[in-house]
């Protein structure tokens, strides 16, 4: 805990050694979580950049030490979201129609999912349409309720139901096609 405090304390300082060490020891694993929220890998690379360049920024806010790693997610899920924002108009983009959903409807079993790699779970996912995208990892792989994810995204509750909904199903119906 004493190296980490110090590398803290050290990119607090703004030293550039400490900001590759942190790069080096983290990027990997952020990489792996901007993926989920981007079309290609250029794509994760460039808002893993922008949200590390928003941690050296922001470092001097960190309060706990113990807290760096949820804090850097944080920073990294927040960067994805303001791209996807940024490059909508890019997107292909499919508006669905607000649809009230049962809360039961949006619970299914995932039982489909074992002995599947994650890296094909991963490959699925990048597959889905943005905003099923989006809904998903926000919701599944992120912990946001689907009322943060409707303030995040600009669309109502409903739609954020619907499209996790939607999403669990195709995601259903691509693994029993391949397996």
């Amino acid at each position: 805990m004493k190296a980490l405090d110090d590398l803290i304390y050290d990119l607090k300082a703004g030293k550039r050694r400490a900001q590759s060490v942190l790069y080096k020891e983290y990027a990997p694993a952020l990489l792996g979580l901007c993926m989920r929220y981007s079309k290609s890998k250029a794509e994760a690379e460039d808002v893993l950049q922008e949200g590390f360049i928003k941690i050296f920024e922001k470092v001097g806010k960190l309060q706990k030490t113990s807290s760096l790693v949820p804090w850097m997610k944080r920073i990294m899920v927040n960067t994805a979201i303001n791209s996807y924002h940024k490059n909508l108009k890019h997107y292909y983009h499919q508006d669905i129609d607000e649809v009230q959903i049962d809360e039961a409807d949006g619970v299914e079993k995932v039982e489909y999912l074992s002995g599947i790699s994650p890296e094909v779970v991963m490959k699925a996912v990048q597959e889905l349409p943005e905003g099923y995208k989006m809904v998903l990892n926000m919701y599944v792989f992120d912990g946001f309720s689907h009322k943060e994810i409707a303030e995040e995204l600009n669309i109502s509750v409903n739609t954020s139901k619907t499209q996790l909904l939607k999403a669990r199903k195709k995601l259903k119906t691509t693994f029993k096609k391949a397996f």
